[in-house]
C-alpha cells in the first residue's frame, strides 16, 4: 500500500524535541518530498542537521514560534501534513508563569489552526497529554484547551477540508525532561535519586511506540476526534529501583546509591487519567487506542464502554526489557 505521505509535504511544529526527531526520522522512511522542521530553538536545529545529513535534499529548518500566526502561514505553504508538537510542557514551570503557557498552548494552537485552514492543509494532528483529564495544573489545562480548539476548528473551518484531530498520551520514556535521564545524572554525580512519590502512577510508554501510534492516528482520522492511546502504567518508585541497579553495575559504583523522596511538586497528581468518566461512555475502542468523537457530534446515550480501565503497573522485568530495546538504558 502506498504511504499517504510518500511525495507530500509535511511540517512537523516542535520538530527539534525528541518527540519530533523520532517522528521525522520514522517520516522519512514515508519518502516524502519535504519535511518542515518549525522551532525556536536554533541550536536543536543545527544538532539535528548534523544527525540527518543524509537527508539534507528532504528537509527544512525554518525557526520561528507558534505564537507568531504571520511566521506559522508562511511556514505551512503548499504544506500537505502538519505535525503539531510544540509546547511549554514542564508542570512547574507552566505553574509560576501561567501566561506564557497562555500564549504558547492555547494561542499557539489556535494560530497553528488559522493558518493551516487558510493553506488548505490536508491534515492537522495535535499532540496533548493525559495531564488535560481534570487537570489540576496549569500545562493540564492549558492542552484540555488546546484539544477543545482543535475538535471545535473542525466545526468552524466551514467548506475547507482540513481534517483536525488530536492524540492524548502519557509520559515518553527518555524523551527531554523526563525522569529517566534525570536519574541516571543524579546517580552519577550525587549517588542519589530525588522521587517525588515512589507509589506514584505514570503512563508510560517507548519512543516507537508513540510514533506508530501517533502515525495510525493521523491515518484514520476524519475530523474532531481525540485519539487516546492505550499506555502501560509505571510505577515511578519502580523505574527509579531499575535505573538504580543497572547504573550501578554498569559503571561499578561502589557507593551506596538512596532513595530521596522529596513530596509532590506544585499542580502534579499522584495518580494521572486517559479519559474523563463521560469520555468512557461515548468513546470506541480499537486495538491499540481510544477514539473520542468530536465533543458535538457525540451520541451520549449509546453506551459504548462500561467499565474505566483500571491503573495496574507494568512488572519491573518488563520495564528493563523496554528501556534496553530502546537503549534508554
Amino acid at each position: 500500500m502506498t504511504s499517504i505521505y510518500k511525495d507530500k509535504k509535511i511540517l512537523v511544529i516542535g520538530g527539534t524535541g525528541t518527540i519530533g526527531c523520532h517522528l521525522v526520522k520514522r517520516l522519512l522512511e514515508e519518502e516524502p518530498q519535504v519535511i518542515r522542521i518549525f522551532s525556536r530553538d536554533e541550536h536543536k536545529q543545527y544538532e539535528m542537521a548534523i544527525e540527518f545529513a543524509q537527508y539534507s535534499g528532504r528537509l527544512r529548518f525554518l525557526i520561528g514560534d507558534v505564537r507568531d500566526q504571520q511566521r506559522l502561514g508562511r511556514a505551512m505553504e503548499d504544506i500537505d501534513y502538519v505535525f503539531h508538537l510544540a509546547a511549554m510542557k514542564h508542570v512547574p514551570s507552566c505553574e509560576y508563569n501561567p501566561f506564557e503557557a497562555v500564549q504558547t498552548n492555547v494561542i499557539g494552537t489556535q494560530n497553528v489552526i488559522q493558518a493551516a485552514i487558510e493553506n488548505n492543509v490536508k491534515k492537522v494532528l495535535f499532540t496533548s497529554t493525559d495531564k488535560a483529564i481534570s487537570p489540576t495544573n496549569t500545562y493540564g489545562a492549558t492542552k484540555l484547551t488546546a484539544e477543545r480548539l482543535i475538535s471545535a476548528a473542525e466545526y468552524q473551518k466551514g467548506s475547507k477540508e482540513t481534517v483536525f484531530s488530536s492524540v492524548r498520551f502519557g509520559n515518553v520514556m527518555g524523551s527531554r525532561g523526563s525522569v529517566i535521564p534525570l536519574f541516571k545524572k543524579q546517580i552519577l554525580e550525587q549517588r542519589k535519586v530525588t522521587v517525588t512519590d515512589p507509589d506514584m502512577l505514570r503512563y508510560m510508554m517507548t519512543p516507537s511506540q508513540a510514533i506508530q501510534l501517533i502515525l495510525e492516528a493521523n491515518g484514520i482520522a476524519r475530523g474532531g476526534e481525540v485519539f487516546v492511546l492505550k499506555m502501560p502504567v509505571i510505577r515511578i518508585g519502580d523505574l527509579a529501583e531499575i535505573l538504580i541497579e543497572h547504573t550501578v553495575s554498569k559503571y561499578e559504583i561502589r557507593e551506596a546509591v538512596k532513595m530521596e523522596v522529596i513530596g509532590i511538586r506544585p499542580g502534579e497528581k499522584r495518580y494521572e487519567e486517559l479519559m474523563t468518566a463521560d469520555e468512557y461512555l461515548i468513546s470506541h475502542e480499537a486495538e491499540n487506542m481510544f477514539i473520542v468523537p468530536a465533543f458535538f457530534n457525540s451520541n451520549s446515550s449509546k453506551l459504548l464502554l462500561k467499565e474505566p480501565l483500571e491503573m495496574i503497573p507494568i512488572s519491573k522485568l518488563l520495564i528493563s526489557e523496554w528501556l534496553r530495546k530502546e537503549q534508554l538504558l
